[in-house]
């Protein structure tokens, strides 16, 4: 139930369910002929989606999860990597072969990583949720990626039990300790590292963040204000801001309510 809950709650906190809240509390008010409270609800729906589509606002909160982890140097060596799930898709029809999402810079890096002989295993954390979806366990799918990229089966250990962050923690530890393997390199996407960290610290495990998957860049940022034109179209609302803000967002209740478990 808690998973449950944990993924249907949050709607309601990001940009377009509070939007939807506010517009049908409008309606609602309508019908009763409460023109005041319709015009108040409906002035809360357009100020959320203004400020959240807002490039300023997008992306400020985009680069305070971001940019915590930047590896200051060369990634050390380590006994193993770790990748968390939710970077592909499965291999369902008209799709011909698993294929990668958003995130599936998580996978290509951990790949990358292995070439550069940074570790000499890949631990691929990943389930599937039953109501969430069909196909195979994401720790397959990943593997079935690196593979076709020419890396040893052997070298891949699948863990496909996990449904969400905490269960990648605390699964990816028993591998570890049934293989004496004592610090890892974790990857995953940059915005989701955070609270992927704050876990896998909280369990002792000896993690090294390796984030990927950046979405903000150091010249996102100088772009924002470089002449005025730039300067008036990044107050425009954009799409691709709601889903950044909603990200980031996502998140952050992520931290709040895994602090109200114990898990972090």
């Amino acid at each position: 139930m808690f998973l449950y809950l944990s993924k249907l709650l949050p709607q309601f906190f990001y940009p377009l369910g509070l939007t939807c809240i506010s517009l049908l509390f409008a309606l609602v008010m309508l019908w009763r002929k409460r023109p005041r409270r319709a015009a108040i609800a409906i002035s809360v729906a357009l100020i959320v989606l203004l400020l959240t589509s807002n490039s300023w606002v997008a992306n400020s909160l985009l680069r305070s999860l971001e940019w915590q982890n930047i590896p200051s140097g060369e990634i050390p060596n380590a006994e193993a990597i770790v990748v968390l799930g939710g970077a592909t898709k499965p291999a369902l029809p008209p799709r011909r072969t698993v294929d990668v999402n958003e995130h599936g810079g998580r996978v290509i890096y951990a790949g990358q990583l292995y070439r550069q002989k940074k570790a000499p295993f890949i631990i691929l954390s990943g389930g599937r949720i039953d109501w969430y979806g069909i196909g195979s366990p994401e720790s397959a799918d990943m593997a079935t990626i690196l593979t076709s990229f020419g890396i040893p089966k052997e070298a891949l250990i699948q863990e496909s039990n996990s449904r969400n962050t905490y269960e990648n923690g605390v699964n990816v530890k028993k591998i570890l300790e049934s293989r004496g393997i004592h610090r890892i390199l974790l990857v995953t996407s940059a915005i989701h590292m955070p609270r992927s960290l704050l876990i896998f610290k909280h369990l002792g495990i000896d993690a090294i963040p390796t984030p990927t998957d950046f979405i903000l860049t150091e010249s996102d940022i100088k772009e924002f204000a470089i002449t005025p034109k730039a300067l008036i179209l990044n107050l425009f609302p954009n799409l691709d801001n709601i889903n950044h803000f909603t990200a980031a967002v996502k998140e952050y209740i992520g931290i709040i309510v895994y602090h109200w478990r114990g898990w972090l």
